[in-house]
């Protein structure tokens, strides 16, 4: 609704309500009780304004963003099932120190949520070397080539507008894929262009890593029989199977 438009309808509500105070006095006659109810709802009109704006206002308000909130897990989830996963996999395989990374983040179905903030801090405090090895690139490149209409849609969800991490991964994971693409080949690359792809595949793996850790903290809260799946199936375990076997 624009300016004008609420200029007009406030008009319009105060000349209806001056109308109907005229009609009542124009049958009644009698001026002292109109403004004895008039300075009632004046009265009770602050206690109004507190109760719609802030209290239900605030209420509604909370609701709708934990709808939001939920239909955005849903989303990352779906990311998460056709393409985090193996990428994880895949991406981890480029990293020097991947058992280092594996033993600090092979989240179980036995962990609790303090183990996965222990686990968000771990991952803050460690250097990940990724070794831009052309073979396990030309996996990922083809991963993202092979899902990049599911990528793309992803990008136009309006859900995701206001999760701002999960944007920026997908826009490192695009950087990545682009960079790959644009190379006829992978092999013989120069020193210099091999330490340009590792940083993009470190920016990428990094904001992947953080956030899965922070859907999976997600569905330890909210969803734990989702939890434990995606945990036996934590694609960092060496040991990772869908079968319970504890």
């Amino acid at each position: 609704m624009s300016r004008r438009d609420i200029t007009l309808a406030a008009l319009a509500l105060a000349a209806t309500s001056a109308a109907l105070y005229g009609l009542h006095y124009a049958i009644f006659r009698n001026a002292h009780h109109i403004f004895i109810y008039l300075l009632g709802d004046l009265a009770f009109l602050p206690l109004q304004v507190l109760f719609v704006t802030v209290i239900v206002d605030r209420l509604l308000s909370s609701r709708e963003q934990r709808s939001r909130q939920y239909k955005m897990q849903m989303v990352i989830g779906a990311f998460f099932s056709a393409v985090g996963q193996p990428l994880l996999k895949l991406m981890g395989g480029l990293v020097a120190n991947c058992a280092e990374v594996s033993a600090g983040l092979c989240v179980g179905p036995q962990w609790t949520e303090k183990d996965l903030r222990e686990a968000v801090s771990f991952l803050a405090r460690t250097e990940l070397r990724v070794d831009p090895e052309p073979n396990s690139l030309a996996a990922v490149r083809d991963l993202l080539a092979s899902h990049r209409d599911f990528l793309l849609g992803l990008l136009e969800n309006p859900t995701l507008l206001e999760h701002e991490t999960f944007t920026d991964l997908l826009w490192a994971i695009f950087h990545l894929e682009e960079e790959l693409l644009a190379r006829q080949s992978l092999e013989g690359l120069p020193e210099p262009d091999l330490k340009h792809l590792a940083t993009d595949a470190k920016r990428a793996f990094s904001a992947l890593l953080s956030q899965w850790l922070q859907y999976m903290i997600h569905l330890h809260r909210d969803y734990p029989y989702l939890f434990s799946f995606a945990a036996r199936m934590n694609p960092l375990r060496p040991d990772a199977r869908a079968e319970v076997v504890a």
